[in-house]
């Protein structure tokens, strides 16, 4: 389970950001990137013995969970690229435009971010980068939490304008769902035209 250990390794009273993101894979829908700063490292002990990676989470307690930690004491942004966005730059530029826009989207500066993964989105801030942070840091796997629930809310949305494509359960991933619906409906504004089952797609009908 994560904890405060990576946080409390970095000098006292600075202040700490947790991020992660989510969408990186589907065909559909925007990278949604989030920072989560617990204040002096506080949390309820409650909410902190169910904080987990939120891959590991049924969606049901990602929602709860995504509730309590926006009604705590931490501080939350949130930030996005759009499909077009990631067509433009590709996935990993743009899963870094949506990590800076989270860090400026949150009310705290933090002097240190805590980063999902192994590759530095060179932050305007200190950077840690931990492989699966999300199932070793508190502050990194709250983020993951409020990510991942900020994007399928998203895609539940955008399901109810496309419901062909099951958004709402796939979250705009290649299902073989999805992908019979790309091939009988076509593609959508909210697909990504670079990725390749969606380029093939659309390379078909020229």
């Amino acid at each position: 389970m994560p904890d405060f250990n990576v946080e409390n390794s970095l000098p006292t009273g600075t202040i700490i950001a947790g991020i992660d993101e989510a969408g990186r894979g589907p065909w559909a829908g925007p990278v949604v990137a989030a920072t989560v700063i617990f204040k002096n490292l506080k949390i309820e002990p409650i909410l902190a013995e169910q904080i987990n990676d939120s891959k590991k989470l049924t969606p049901k307690k990602r929602q709860n969970l995504s509730k309590l930690l926006l009604n705590s004491n931490a501080y939350i942004g949130i930030g996005t690229a759009s499909e077009k966005e990631i067509d433009q730059l590709n996935i990993l530029k743009a899963t870094f435009l949506a990590m800076h826009r989270a860090l400026k989207n949150n009310p705290l500066i933090p002097d240190y971010a805590i980063v999902d993964g192994n590759q530095n989105p060179k932050l305007p801030c200190k950077t840690i980068l931990l492989v699966k942070g999300d199932a070793l840091s508190l502050s990194v796997a709250a983020a993951s939490i409020i990510a991942k629930v900020y994007r399928d809310n998203i895609m539940n949305n955008l399901a109810k304008e496309y419901p062909q494509y099951g958004w709402d359960k796939n979250s705009g991933y290649g299902t073989k769902k999805h992908l019979l619906a790309l091939e009988k409906y076509g593609v959508t504004p909210y697909h990504r035209k670079s990725y390749k089952p969606v380029l093939k797609i659309l390379e078909n009908i020229k």
